[in-house]
Order: structure tokens, then sequence, then C-alpha cells
């Protein structure tokens, strides 16, 4: 079995992971993530009891007890840049032996939730309402940096980029399923379901200008219309399609729950929107404690 060596698994001086700040003990094997790190507290504010706290730039992690069940919530920040460091740091704090570098013989599975907000790109789905990706469609090209080819969806794939015809602007769209155990555990009456668009911006990549032109004027109106196997496009965001394909890869299970806090087809903005966060906050948690989540 191969060695790590020191300039691929990276270790800060106390032994924890480079970015993360992290010990193996640190984390628990049901994992919350949210973008922004000021929303840490919100979710850990409801734990029971807290054990650690541990921060670097913008990874802010909490593990604690909610009702009986250990959770760890993290701050991923912004962007599938930063999924890719989170979570490949988060199955080496799982799955290698930092004493010996080397990868474990029996690995340990973990549970990916991620709470965050969205825009939708459907008239339909009203602000403040909340979302499951049951798919994430990747414009960001992490996945082609992986031989992923074994978890994607290469017929929506290849359907969605015969649709657009946006090679041209080297674009080239990768999609990945949900994990089926985590949605059947977060569904509701109180959820809605839609394919989500992973972009890698918040402006251009997503049909956005302010001063700068961008090159596709249709692109949300585009990606809307499309449609597979009776799926649609829902909603537009910046992590879920890389946490599921990491997630897949790597042999965890992750689920992306939204809340929709703009409509870009009808030009809404929510005005409760810390509301609507704190409410899939909850809704999360006590859906960890029905399912004992392990």
């Amino acid at each position: 079995m191969p060695t790590l060596g020191s300039s691929e698994l990276i270790l800060n001086p106390d032994g924890s992971i480079y970015h993360l700040n992290l010990l193996p003990e640190d984390i628990a094997t049901t994992i919350i993530t949210v973008g922004d790190q000021n929303r840490v507290t919100e979710v850990s504010k409801y734990f029971d009891s807290i054990e650690i706290k541990k921060s670097k730039r913008e990874f802010v992690t909490h593990t604690g007890f909610y009702k009986g069940n250990r959770i760890t919530v993290i701050s991923t920040g912004i962007g599938t840049d930063n999924i890719d460091i989170t979570f490949n740091e988060l199955d080496a704090l799982a799955n290698i032996d930092f004493r010996t570098r080397q990868i474990k013989a029996e690995k340990t599975r973990l549970n990916f939730i991620r709470v965050g907000t969205s825009g939708s790109i459907q008239p339909d789905i009203p602000i403040d309402s909340f979302l499951m990706s049951t798919h994430g469609i990747g414009f960001d090209g992490l996945m082609h940096f992986y031989a992923s080819g074994q978890v994607r969806n290469l017929e929506l794939e290849e359907q969605l980029q015969t649709y657009l015809g946006w090679g041209q602007y080297n674009i080239h769209p990768y999609a990945v399923e949900a994990d089926s155990d985590l949605v059947e555990i977060f569904s509701s009456n109180r959820i809605r379901y839609g394919a989500t668009g992973t972009n890698s911006g918040f402006y251009g990549p997503q049909g956005r200008s302010l001063r700068l032109q961008t090159q596709i004027s249709d692109f949300n109106e585009k990606l809307a219309a499309f449609r597979f196997q009776n799926q649609r496009i829902t909603n537009l965001e910046m992590e879920t399609a890389a946490m599921y394909g990491l997630s897949k890869m790597l042999g965890h299970r992750a689920i992306s729950l939204n809340v929709i806090l703009a409509n870009r087809a009808t030009l809404e903005f929510s005005k409760k929107g810390h509301q609507s966060i704190d409410a899939l906050i909850q809704y999360t948690l006590e859906k960890i404690n029905e399912k004992h989540l392990v």
C-alpha cells in the first residue's frame, strides 16, 4: 500500500489536516455543510452540547450532540473549489491513517447534508420554499479532473450538451444523482424536487450582468426549458454537483437541501431569508434525529 507524501497529505504541526485544521476525532459521521461561516453557529445553537469548535480561514467547524446524535457542522465557503478541499480533507480524516500516511483498509462512510441557499429559474417555485437537489449538474468543470465517469449520468450529460450547444464556450456540463437513501430520509410534503445547476461564479456564470456583458444572453431561459425523463433544472447555486460527485467517488452519501431565496424568472428576492434558513436548519436536525442517521 503506497505511503502518501508530505506534499500530498499535508498536515499542520499539531497533526491536523492542512486547510480544515481538524484531527480525525474531531468529526462525526453525520456532517452538515453550510457555505457561510456565520451559519455554523446558527446550526450548533440547537445542539445540546458542543465538544469541538475550530476554525481556519473560511472553514469553521463545530461538533456536538443533538438529541443524542453526534453531528458536525462545517462551513465550506463558496464554490466547488472549496468543496474539493473540504470533501477530500474530511474523507482523509475518516479514511487515512495520519500516523502511517496510508489509506485504511476498512473505510468509514460519511453522510453529508448541505443546508444552503439558491435561486430558482422556474417561475412556479416560490421564494422561501425548500428544494431538494435530485441531481447536481456541474457547469464548473471539477469532475473533469477526476476519473469520475462511473458516478456520472452520462446520458443526461450527452442530452444536455446537445441541447445547449455551449461547447463553443468551453462549457461541458457533468451530472451526478443524489444519494437515494438520503433522498428518502429527508423527503416530506414540505420539500420540492429538481435538478440543481452548479455554477463556477455568481454573476456571469449564472447569467447575471451588472456592468459586464455575458456571452449567453438566454442562459437561464435555456436551462429552464430543458427536460430529461420528466426532470427539469429548477435552481442554480455553486456547490451541489461537486458534493455529489466527490461523495460518490469516495463512497460517501450526500444530499443538498436549498432554501429558495431568489426567483430569477419573476425577479423576486426573499424578505425573510434568515427565518427561512432557520426553518430549514431545524427541519434538517429533526430529520437526522427522526431517522437516527448513521
